[in-house]
């Protein structure tokens, strides 16, 4: 009696097999926007010199992408209205949004778009010049300052249309809160990161207000850097709302590698002001961080 048959191995890796290389690029075309540059995604370490994806790369990749879903509705609204857009990218690091913002949407505008770059670090500032340089990237500039010095900056335009902050540490987001209402910024895409200085206070303060039974919420170490977190993030948008802006947060989805994900959204909308000044005034007194008005202030004439 004969065996039965089985497949061949040949058949089982027919069945199982990974994908050839023509899957693997087709798949990666597919993952990389139409008109999107080889040789910036090279450049910045997105793909492999042999144009691949890896993990990692991968990631970034749509991390980038999904940020750019929500800043591109943004700028097709300030390019409506003229073709000189502008935005001003704060902490900007290597420069990855910037150099993605220019090569999807800046570079095929007429007129002259600009975005600049604003980074505390020479050695970055100097590398993201030389690759603008070597791309062609004309519209693109990189300043060697801190947010704070960037507001008096002769080299910056009185107004900027769109201003970004991702992750810009410590003080550095409100910095640039202050830096976009100067300017009169259109729009404000911020990603908050660490500021310890409302917790500070809240601690700071902490054995003043023991009979208010709210101390409760940062009685404890860690509840107090957590509960200073949110609330240095609700004074912000209260702020902005105090500045006639129109507010949205939401999660970025895709930023796994940091729990800092919270995205705020502002437009400039010229909305009623004086309720959330009032607001913002109020929860200040509440918890006893009336010494941070100067930071989160709201116009004279709310």
């Amino acid at each position: 009696m004969s065996k039965p048959s089985h497949p061949s191995s040949g058949q089982n890796q027919a069945r199982g097999k990974a994908p050839s290389v023509a899957t693997d690029k087709a798949a990666q075309a597919h993952e990389i926007r139409p008109g999107q540059s080889i040789e910036l995604l090279k450049e910045l370490h997105i793909l492999t010199r042999d144009g691949k994806l890896n993990q990692d790369s991968r990631r970034k990749l749509k991390q980038v992408y999904h940020l750019y879903q929500f800043i591109e509705p943004l700028l097709q609204e300030v390019l409506a209205d003229h073709p000189d857009v502008s935005l001003v990218d704060h902490g900007a690091g290597k420069s990855y949004l910037g150099f993605i913002l220019y090569d999807l949407f800046f570079k095929g505008l007429a007129g002259s778009p600009h975005i600049y770059g604003i980074e505390t670090r020479e050695e970055l500032v100097r590398k993201s010049e030389e690759l603008a340089a070597r791309l062609g990237f004309g519209g693109m500039s990189f300043l060697n300052l801190s947010v704070a010095d960037s507001t008096t900056s002769a080299e910056l335009p009185a107004r900027i249309d769109v201003v970004t902050a991702l992750h810009a540490c410590d003080t550095a987001t409100d910095d640039a809160i202050h830096f976009a209402l100067a300017k009169e910024a259109r729009f404000m895409v911020l990603v908050p990161c660490c500021q310890a200085e409302v917790a500070s206070v809240l601690n700071r303060n902490k054995g003043k207000s023991l009979s208010n039974s709210l101390t409760e919420i940062w009685r404890h170490p860690l509840h107090t850097r957590e509960f200073g977190s949110q609330v240095t993030n609700v004074l912000r948008c209260l702020q902005l709302e105090a500045h006639g802006y129109k507010v949205s947060v939401t999660e970025l989805v895709g930023w796994e590698h940091s729990m800092k994900n919270e995205l705020i959204i502002a437009q400039y909308r010229d909305l009623p002001r004086r309720r959330p000044a009032e607001r913002l005034q109020e929860v200040l007194r509440t918890l006893g961080l009336e010494e941070m008005g100067e930071r989160f202030f709201a116009p004279l004439a709310a």
